[in-house]
């Protein structure tokens, strides 16, 4: 198995725009394959659960050139370990997150850098707000200025077909300039975190600035770790 990770990302890169940032995401992923992911060059890695990523962390600190990323349903109680382990948090899924990360930034010396997440399509088995949620919300998330509001995240639901696939990636792409147009001071958006190991060329397509891939890189998830 050795060097196949690193096959595999080579391949992934000659598919995909520099400017196009790839994260690694390590979900039940061995501290071994992340260090072959390392050295294959990837410098951004994800986790989708804090109790999984604080021990990979801790035997990964040999590495300090990691960024990490979360991507998963943050719990309220989980904000502050987030805000000191992860430099990137893509899964801000409310306005009542968005106002207890602010509110626990305050104590950090730098802004702590998040995306919004949105259900572009409607769907109950996934966090986010709503389009209509987010629209009414951007005056109370410009309040949040400790925070790094840096664009929008979203995961799509299941069973689509390539057409919608790409249509709601593309609608994810609207919102953002829709809501960049307003000039708020304290919303950036400039990165639309979207695609995984199943639709990431269709989220280029559609102008993803930032992918997130795990079974394309590690294979199949073998259970925990």
């Amino acid at each position: 198995m050795t060097g196949l990770i690193a096959q595999r990302i080579n391949q992934i890169r000659q598919q995909i725009p520099s400017r196009v940032r790839l994260i690694a995401v390590t979900k039940q992923v061995s501290v071994e394959a992340i260090r072959e992911a390392y050295e294959a060059g990837i410098r951004d890695f994800a986790e989708n659960r804090i109790q999984e990523a604080l021990p990979k962390q801790k035997q990964l600190e040999d590495l300090p050139d990691i960024c990490w990323h979360f991507i998963g349903h943050l719990q309220a109680n989980k904000a502050q370990k987030a805000l000191e382990h992860f430099e990137w948090i893509h899964s801000v899924d409310s306005l009542k997150l968005a106002r207890r990360l602010d509110r626990l930034a305050d104590s950090l010396p730098s802004k702590p850098k998040v995306c919004l997440q949105v259900k572009i399509l409607s769907d109950p088995k996934k966090y986010g707000f709503s389009v209509s949620e987010l629209l009414a919300a951007l005056s109370e998330l410009e309040r949040c200025d400790r925070l790094n509001i840096r664009g929008l995240m979203t995961i799509l639901p299941l069973g689509l077909s390539r057409s919608e696939t790409l249509a709601a990636f593309q609608a994810t792409r609207s919102l953002a300039e829709k809501i960049k147009q307003q000039n708020l001071s304290n919303l950036v958006f400039e990165e639309l975190s979207m695609g995984m190991s199943a639709d990431y060329l269709l989220a280029i397509e559609a102008g993803a600035t930032i992918i997130r891939l795990g079974r394309i890189i590690f294979g199949e998830r073998q259970g925990k770790i």
